[in-house]
């Protein structure tokens, strides 16, 4: 459900409609990739231009580049919770993860794994921040939904994500141990949209109609939730029933909106920690400046 925005935006043409209106006829090409070292890849290679990530790629992003291709966020695409599950009835929080577990992760600088070492950090004191990442499995969402649920394979917890997670916690042993709200400290943007410096500069007009056609597709879903949901279950081709697209949408734990939130606390921890050289010292730095006026965080 992360890619709602970007899927409400192709089908209803955006990008396009907010070019038309500054006398710019864009041609969109779309691709699809997955995890945040898989993005971070393709946006330095120039592959692709915009894309969205995590808020710990984006960070690591943001670090890397300083200086030199700047790639920073430009919006916010999605605020919701992460749930790390596990099929183990005795795991009720991470305390009771051991050496033995394997924990799913689609990449191990995913914003999932960085929110598992911030919340290791918390239970555990922050000298055992590291304190999983012997035990990380790299697997794509879908991949880690059926070894988990198979109870085979080793794998005895998946820190997933929407709207995977929505659909393990219907499967019978399947329960979540922790949330990343729990983390950190409340609602906080998931994704984040991103760009460089270059692109920013040498495209003024496309980026303000892509950042324009977020704010259109936020606004979208609030008010056409059957309907946005009905493009999400066509672009992905999914079977999932729409009842529970919509139960989704409908979850005050969920929100669509382009205003990042509560994303310093991550930034902090990941400057303390030594993954990020730069020290951010506001969410405003790792934001083009055109998003500072926003009461973002």
């Amino acid at each position: 459900m992360t890619s709602l925005l970007w899927h409400v935006a192709r089908a209803e043409g955006f990008i396009q409609k907010q070019g038309r209106a500054q006398g710019l006829e864009i041609a969109v090409e779309w691709s699809r990739l997955s995890g945040g070292s898989a993005v971070n890849e393709a946006l330095l290679s120039g592959a692709v231009d915009v894309a969205h990530i995590g808020v710990g790629p984006t960070l690591l992003l943001w670090d890397r580049t300083l200086g030199k291709q700047n790639f920073k966020a430009f919006a916010a695409v999605g605020t919701m919770p992460q749930y790390l599950l596990s099929n183990r009835a005795d795991v009720r929080s991470i305390r009771d993860l051991g050496e033995k577990d394997r924990i799913a992760v689609v990449s191990t600088s995913s914003q999932q794994a960085r929110t598992l070492q911030m919340a290791a950090a918390q239970t555990f004191g922050f000298e055992q921040f590291a304190r999983f990442d012997n035990s990380l499995v790299t697997l794509p969402h879908t991949e880690a939904m059926a070894v988990l649920a198979s109870g085979k394979g080793g794998v005895t917890a998946h820190f997933s994500n929407a709207p995977f997670q929505y659909q393990q916690r219907k499967t019978p042993g399947v329960h979540v141990i922790l949330s990343s709200y729990d983390v950190m400290g409340g609602p906080s943007s998931s994704v984040l949209a991103v760009t460089s410096e270059k692109f920013r500069r040498d495209n003024p007009k496309t980026y303000a109609a892509v950042k324009a056609a977020l704010a259109d597709a936020a606004q979208f879903v609030r008010v056409n939730k059957r309907r946005a949901a009905e493009i999400y279950l066509e672009a992905e081709d999914s079977k999932v029933p729409l009842a529970d697209i919509l139960a989704f949408l409908e979850d005050p734990e969920i929100g669509y909106d382009v205003v990042p939130q509560n994303t310093e606390r991550l930034a902090r921890f990941l400057h303390k920690a030594k993954v990020l050289k730069n020290d951010p010292t506001t969410w405003k730095s790792y934001f083009f400046d055109d998003v500072h006026q926003v009461p973002g965080g």
